[in-house]
């Protein structure tokens, strides 16, 4: 096998400046260039870039975009407050909803100071036929409906068993005929219009609920930083018939929701 002199004493000439250096001082660059330690180059990274790709776009189980529907949010527990009066006030924490919301509840467990559970979830159902394009809408009990409002209609439709919900906005009432009603509508719900119903003819017996036009109720508060927060917890709105004491009630687990619960 060759061997090679250890080269302690020998000099070598730099091929970049030409210059004699010891031998064991002398390396080797990136480039086979043979160069004292002093004029070393290491190789500019910009002449090897890292290899690059794009940016990944889609995503795993990407979903469609989609315009959430409201649902029903729990209210507080017997969060109806009634007056002597026809006002009525709701609690229910942070709610975020706004004056002119359309409000319907359910699953009410307990009247509360005179005014029944029929009051709050305003239940009743069609006398009588109706087509796509009426704007009369006759129920068989609109005693407790408020003057104007929004409604739905819930039904099936016999032929293809598709569900008919529909939100009917209404502007009079005279006896139990609901009046001014434009259909296929939808009821504003925290400030938000959802998107609209569709206009269908229904089936008397077809089932109605009603919903009530209410107020926010603003509170404020100082911080501790001494700032003025305004924040509301409370809702009011009117009833078709006074209620005849002051009372909290209501029961626990009862919802507030928009119009149409879209079932």
């Amino acid at each position: 096998m060759t061997t090679f002199s250890s080269g302690k004493y020998a000099l070598a000439v730099s091929d970049r400046s030409g210059q004699v250096f010891p031998y064991t001082e002398m390396v080797r660059e990136w480039n086979g260039s043979w160069v004292h330690f002093s004029e070393y180059e290491p190789k500019q990274p910009q002449l090897q870039p890292k290899p690059t790709s794009a940016d990944p776009q889609a995503l795993q189980r990407a979903r469609p975009a989609r315009t959430a529907l409201p649902t029903p949010a729990v209210l507080n527990d017997n969060p109806f407050l009634t007056e002597i009066g026809t006002t009525l006030i709701v609690t229910q924490t942070n709610h975020k909803r706004s004056t002119n919301d359309a409000v319907r509840f359910y699953q009410v467990k307990k009247p509360v100071g005179g005014v029944a559970v029929s009051t709050f979830e305003l239940n009743t159902t069609l006398n009588g036929d109706i087509t796509a394009a009426a704007t009369t809408i006759t129920l068989t009990d609109a005693s407790e409906f408020p003057t104007s409002g929004y409604i739905s209609i819930n039904s099936i439709n016999a032929t293809t068993g598709a569900i008919n919900n529909e939100t009917v906005q209404y502007t009079g009432k005279s006896s139990n005929d609901l009046t001014g009603c434009t259909r296929g509508t939808a009821a504003p719900s925290y400030g938000d219009t959802p998107v609209s119903t569709t206009a269908n003819a229904h089936s008397s017996g077809a089932k109605v609920y009603g919903s009530y036009i209410i107020t926010k109720i603003d509170e404020t508060r100082v911080d501790d930083a001494g700032t003025t927060v305004t924040f509301s917890n409370k809702f009011s709105f009117t009833l078709a018939n006074a209620a005849t004491s002051i009372a909290t009630g209501g029961g626990f687990f009862v919802f507030g929701g928009p119009v149409n619960d879209r079932s």
